[in-house]
């Protein structure tokens, strides 16, 4: 009677973290890759660059960066673009002139933080392989009108919703023009 051998599955593919068919297309472009992840709290950005012994960073940036630059970190759109701006502004001299975008298992949906965040790549003047589409609106904090409303109609249900912004001191109603004064302060490549 024949032993049966099974096949085990490599420990990151059975968990669901890591999609090697995919990572072994990205890496075979030969180009550096921007990896972008999210968590519940923050957004991390990542140049990454494939070497026979392991992939090396060469340039970090966390959203969590972003409260030197008087922004309220959160891990939504508007921290997602303001995080690439900033990694783009980090890696200026440190990296090749194109790259390919690694958004790991994230669904590949338009205006969605994957995109939001290599779309700030792009601003911060990194060149990324392929096209992108992204309305402007999606991330720029620019229609506050549904948070007025809602401070106007149930002054509970907003101070819930914004609790955070609220407790940290950013006004959620100021949020565009918080959201443009940390974006200058990023291209400008000040702290304050």
């Amino acid at each position: 009677m024949k032993k049966m051998v099974k096949e085990v599955k490599f420990r990151r593919r059975s968990e669901a973290t890591t999609d090697y068919r995919k990572r072994l297309a990205l890496v075979k472009s030969g180009l550096d890759r921007v990896v972008v992840r999210k968590s519940n709290r923050r957004i991390i950005g990542q140049i990454v660059r494939y070497v026979p012994e392991g992939d090396r960073v060469i340039v970090h940036a966390d959203s969590g960066e972003l409260l030197k630059l008087s922004w309220s970190s959160r891990a939504n759109r508007p921290t997602a673009y303001l995080t690439g701006l900033l990694l783009a502004r980090k890696a200026q001299a440190e990296s090749q002139n194109e790259h390919i975008l690694d958004i790991g298992l994230a669904s590949p949906v338009r205006n969605s933080i994957p995109f939001i965040f290599a779309k700030g790549c792009i601003d911060g003047g990194m060149k990324l392989r392929g096209t992108l589409e992204i309305d402007e609106k999606a991330y720029n904090c620019s229609n506050t009108k549904h948070i007025d409303e809602l401070k106007s109609k149930d002054e509970a249900k907003y101070q819930k919703a914004y609790s955070a912004y609220i407790k940290s001191g950013t006004p959620p109603e100021g949020l565009g023009k918080t959201f443009n004064e940390t974006k200058d302060r990023i291209l400008k490549g000040t702290k304050e």
